[in-house]
């Protein structure tokens, strides 16, 4: 994934929707490279190390990869590794970096509205303990990456489909947050192993090579693999990939050659064989269907 980031304009409407989206992004910042970089973000948000920042709005921040630091004024300086999210509260100092031997990967989404702040205000989650681990969640890296997809498209009622994925994401944030009992520790690897292939949409995996990363022999990854999800790895991986190219064509303007490209597979005659087999139509005939379907013929 590229590195992108958006700032809203917010109107009335969204205001009264409740709950509202002021800035969404993804940054990678590899090892060595100085942090923050200012490019192309509003004074307003730009900050120092040395001086932090205050920021008017919430935030959520998750981090997919990497290790870093943070701090605020309610919070000594803490270490951050993948797996974690972290809030921004209104009013309150804050500075947060990547360290330079590691670098690392940037989810984020500012959000304000009465909803939000009700939620904070009834202590669902907490200034003085805003870092929180999350793990490798596929399903956190999902809405992230709708509310990059859909802010990058644009059309009407955007404001709202991304404030619906933020809901979501503050659900997932505050699960994560509730202590768990004990049980299948041994199988807690295969979270990672999902978050993973979600996090490659756009290419084929070689499963023995991604068990490599995993420290675990194949045969034990791909038993263990369908055990939690019932399909192998590969058979996985491959519905996700599928169900993401529906989900472009339904809500953007890319040609069937498009997508089967940014899906990682090699033709597009490849692409249509498998989209057929999973959803009895092909990918042009699902599309002109769908479009029937939202414009009412």
């Amino acid at each position: 994934m590229k590195s992108f980031h958006k700032y809203l304009s917010i109107g009335q409407v969204e205001e009264q929707w409740g709950l509202y989206i002021t800035t969404a992004g993804y940054s990678k910042v590899p090892a060595g490279e100085v942090y923050p970089v200012d490019k192309d973000h509003p004074h307003t948000h730009r900050f120092t190390w040395n001086k932090g920042r205050i920021l008017n709005d919430y935030y959520l921040v998750f981090i997919s990869k990497g290790k870093g630091l943070f701090e605020s004024d309610h919070v000594p300086q803490t270490e951050i590794s993948e797996g974690y999210c972290f809030f921004l509260f209104p009013g309150s100092w804050h500075r947060y970096k990547p360290q330079m031997e590691y670098g690392w990967e940037e989810f984020w989404v500012g959000f304000n509205g009465y909803y939000p702040q009700s939620l904070m205000q009834a202590n669902f989650f907490d200034g003085h303990h805003p870092c929180i681990h999350v793990g490798l969640d596929q399903h956190i890296l999902s809405e992230f990456t709708k509310i990059i997809d859909t802010l990058q498209e644009g059309g009407p009622g955007h404001h709202q489909l991304i404030s619906g994925c933020t809901l979501q994401l503050l659900s997932l944030v505050y699960r994560a947050s509730i202590p768990k009992e004990g049980g299948q520790e041994d199988l807690q690897y295969i979270s990672k192993a999902k978050f993973l292939l979600q996090e490659a949409l756009d290419a084929d995996v070689k499963m023995t090579q991604l068990a490599d990363k995993l420290a675990v022999s194949y045969s034990k990854f791909r038993k263990d693999f369908k055990q939690v999800t019932g399909m192998p790895p590969h058979q996985y991986h491959l519905n996700l990939r599928l169900n993401h190219a529906r989900e472009l064509l339904m809500s953007s303007s890319l040609t069937i050659s498009e997508i089967a490209f940014q899906m990682g597979f090699d033709t597009v005659f490849y692409f249509s064989k498998l989209f057929k087999k999973k959803f009895k139509l092909s990918p042009q005939h699902f599309r002109d269907k769908y479009l029937q379907t939202v414009g009412g013929d």
